[in-house]
């Protein structure tokens, strides 16, 4: 049986404290923010119209990031450039689209954006499900390790699964059961329409519920509709089931009502592990018109050598990509992502000019990687994690900077993902010369650490950090710092208004990047290799790595 989140947690603590030897202090050393807010100001103009890939503004883009990087005086990482090409397809859904749900002679039919948000990720001109059975499948979950199979009893195949988001131990805050409060795998969107294409499923629609997805349904509707960038496959993605998608919480209401079903009471069941998926009696029909269009996006490496052993990596890395223009008729079309990423490839170029110029040069060589398309589901970084430049089992670790928030400077450090692995022994001494002290994450339940570039990454076993500014505000407390991040999500992410403000206070993410420095220069300079912890899902992978180096 799964050992429990606290039993995890409280381990993690002990284990931390044991991993290694304190050794010497890290590198003392201050990031400058005129430079971080000189390339913050000019990513999030509007004249790089919110940096979109397969746009013109990419070119603005990663054009800008090469220079920065070149006049840090790294190396081109790729061979003789600085550019790793990235093969995307981008599939663009006519919007006239109606969802038709029917039982007998009664039929409802729902609008898009406003109801419901649907797309293929197959690469064809069009596809469709046709008077689809609805079913009801809990959390849509098959995970053994939690003893747990939604589609233990039904049969799924030719037929639309309808699912919730997250999983069921957010709802209980249950810690022995799935992680408790803190989201697994098994609840982000994109584990749902891959656990129902295994099923042999032809549709899959998620039950949007604010709470539990982590952003109201205008983050829906911005982020699936429009255009829609994915890897390109051998297969056209003809393994994904045909129609995948969100349904409001209204439409859901209503759904379940035309099929004679209580809808809380139903979620109140897929709680529990004997819960057995429910067929609707209703049938869903909705087809998609796509326009197709094939491109080549890029990742930006650069490359500091390593004085002693340049064979051996550390790994900076950000998204330079965001939502591009909104097709909606509004006073501001630009999502210029200023926080969302803007900042993370502002420190990423300051980390870059902090290394060149530290003078202690690193021993093992430092990657610094901004990654095209985070936003549209990981894929710059899933491609380079499939396709590394240099090898991963010699890539001692990967520090992630997503997000950096504004806000002074505070007590804490928000560990996303904490417990995981020995890079927070690293971290938590930094932070001890700032009179810091690591935090787990304040809302572990939005399952931050599989939504971000470094996941991709870990599956592959290679230590990631994720971190960010904690909430404990030195100056107003930890409830004025959380309602500071809460305000941000609610009305600035994935939204127009994610802008960057010369009155913005970024002193706490200074002291972020200095930790960050301290970090990896730390590790360039150590000879062993950090590892996930006690039983972490990804421990495994990385020990297979020990022959390899």
């Amino acid at each position: 049986m799964k050992r429990s989140a606290a039993t995890v947690f409280a381990t993690s603590l002990f284990a931390l404290a044991c991993v290694t030897q304190r050794g010497e202090e890290p590198a003392a050393v201050r990031v400058d923010e005129s430079t971080f807010r000189r390339h913050l100001a000019a990513l999030s103009t509007d004249e790089f119209e919110g940096r979109k890939p397969a746009t013109r503004a990419e070119e603005k883009t990663v054009g800008y990031i090469r220079q920065q990087f070149e006049a840090a005086g790294l190396n081109p990482g790729k061979g003789a450039t600085y550019y790793q090409s990235v093969p995307l397809v981008e599939i663009t859904a006519d919007p006239n689209i109606a969802l038709t749900v029917t039982r007998g002679d009664d039929k409802l039919q729902f609008a898009y954006p406003g109801d419901t948000v649907v797309w293929t990720k197959r690469v064809v001109p069009s596809a469709s499900i046709e008077q689809s059975e609805l079913v009801f499948v809990g959390y849509g979950i098959v995970a053994p390790e939690y003893d747990w199979n939604d589609y233990a009893a039904t049969e799924i195949k030719g037929k639309t699964a309808v699912i919730l988001i997250n999983d069921p131990g957010f709802v209980t805050q249950d810690p022995e059961l799935f992680a408790g409060r803190a989201m697994t795998y098994h609840g982000r969107w994109t584990y749902k329409y891959e656990e129902a294409a295994r099923q042999g499923a032809a549709g899959a629609l998620i039950i949007h519920d604010t709470e539990p997805a982590a952003y109201g349904w205008d983050v829906v509707m911005s982020s699936w509709s429009g255009a829609q960038l994915d890897q390109v496959s051998a297969d056209g993605n003809a393994g994904r089931v045909a129609i995948e998608g969100w349904i409001s919480g209204e439409t859901a209401e209503a759904v379940f009502k035309l099929a004679g079903r209580d809808l809380a009471a139903l979620k109140a069941a897929a709680v529990k592990r004997d819960f057995k998926a429910v067929p609707l009696n209703v049938r869903a029909s909705v087809a998609v018109n796509n326009a197709i269009r094939r491109s080549n996006s890029s990742n930006v490496v650069g490359i500091l050598p390593g004085d002693k052993r340049p064979d051996e990596y550390v790994l900076y890395m950000a998204h330079w990509d965001h939502l591009g223009r909104s097709s909606a008729t509004s006073a501001d079309t630009i999502f210029n992502g200023a926080i969302d990423n803007a900042t993370g490839v502002s420190g990423l170029i300051t980390l870059a000019e902090t290394f060149s110029h530290a003078q202690r040069k690193p021993e093992r060589s430092i990657i610094f990687l901004a990654v095209t398309a985070e936003e549209s589901g990981l894929l710059g970084s899933a491609y380079y994690a499939d396709h590394p430049i240099y090898p991963l089992e010699r890539t001692a670790a990967v520090i992630n900077m997503d997000a950096l928030y504004a806000g002074g400077p505070t007590r804490d450090v928000a560990v996303i993902g904490f417990g995981s692995s020995e890079l927070e022994k690293y971290l938590s001494d930094a932070a001890e010369a700032q009179d810091r002290v690591l935090k787990p994450e304040p809302t572990p339940e939005k399952g931050y650490f599989y939504r971000s570039d470094q996941f991709n990454f870990a599956k592959k076993g290679v230590p990631a950090l994720y971190s960010k500014l904690g909430i404990d505000d030195r100056e107003h407390g930890a409830e004025w710092g959380k309602q500071q991040q809460d305000d941000f999500i609610a009305q600035r992410y994935h939204k127009p208004g994610d802008q960057y403000d010369a009155s913005m206070d970024f002193r706490g993410s200074m002291q972020d990047l200095e930790l960050f420095f301290a970090v990896g220069h730390r590790l360039s300079r150590e000879k062993g290799w950090p590892n996930w912890l006690g039983d972490n899902e990804f421990r495994a992978t990385r020990d297979a790595s020990d022959d390899a180096r």
